[in-house]
């Protein structure tokens, strides 16, 4: 038997022989496999969370993770990350400033993360449901330009198109033109890369929207509202706890955002029909 073919890199998945079968016949092939690894964030030297992420993009990564989770409130305040390839993982070591790491600290968080998560280890009520304050007016967009998002998405989705195993967050422009996608084969890992880029980008977040290959659970809700994001749209459903979050924050919550159509949630009246004529 010849030994697995493991050429892996920066483009997120790795090379693996199978046996492929098709019309009753096998054959041997060669298959792009999409790459998880446990990743561990300490800030200030402190093991903070662990999460399954596919290892590409992770200066994104620990920015977007550490705003969307409220560990700083501003891109300047991570003061510097560092990587460590390590035999079983990749260590991210932040530095922020003493006062957000004492706080971080009396939050008593100690997560474990898994591609399929949603609040993971949180060790009080008061960390799993971290109400964000209100999102403000935000933008107005029409079912053309989330459509456009969605036709574009489809095109932008490389590590996905390879292996079939990733999820996608991209950022819209009100026209719905993309200016951002990041992909991971964790939907909150690949949520919080996208913020992270948006972070370093110095984007307006008040400018745009959010398009997400998944569901729309609690978790992807309150990082989207952390941020002051007026919309997020997403390809399957909401959680009843994520419809109630965007609610009380003022996000416009669109599911089952489809080829076909759309289902708005909370906050119509950021969808309207035309430019200036705001549907019914």
């Amino acid at each position: 038997m010849r030994p697995p073919i493991t050429e892996t890199g920066a483009r997120g998945y790795a090379l693996r022989e199978v046996r492929r079968w098709r019309h009753g016949a096998v054959e041997v092939a060669t298959d792009r496999v999409a790459e998880e690894v446990p990743v561990a964030l300490l800030y200030n030297d402190a093991p903070h969370v662990v999460m399954m992420a596919t290892p590409c993009d992770l200066d994104d990564f620990a920015l977007g993770f550490s705003l969307s989770e409220a560990v700083i409130g501003q891109a300047r305040e991570l003061e510097g990350v560092s990587r460590h390839d390590l035999l079983e993982g990749i260590e991210l070591r932040l530095r922020v400033p003493a006062a957000r790491a004492a706080a971080l600290d009396a939050r008593r968080r100690n997560l474990t993360g898994r591609s399929g998560c949603g609040l993971c280890g949180a060790q009080v009520l008061e960390d799993a449901l971290r109400q964000p304050p209100p999102v403000g007016d935000g933008p107005r967009i029409t079912p053309a330009a989330l459509q456009r998002a969605l036709a574009e998405l489809h095109e932008r989705q490389p590590l996905n198109l390879a292996t079939g195993a990733t999820h996608a967050a991209a950022w819209a422009r009100v026209d719905g033109e993309l200016v951002l996608v990041r992909e991971d084969v964790g939907r909150h890992n690949a949520l919080d890369k996208l913020i992270g880029a948006l972070a370093r980008a110095g984007a307006d977040l008040h400018g745009g929207f959010l398009v997400v290959t998944s569901r729309a659970s609690y978790e992807m809700v309150q990082k989207a509202a952390t941020l002051g994001v007026g919309l997020l749209a997403a390809i399957s459903a909401p959680t009843a706890l994520a419809i109630q979050l965007a609610e009380t924050t003022g996000l416009t919550l669109v599911g089952f955002a489809r080829r076909e159509g759309h289902v708005v949630y909370s906050g119509p009246q950021r969808i309207v029909a035309t430019a200036a004529e705001p549907v019914p």
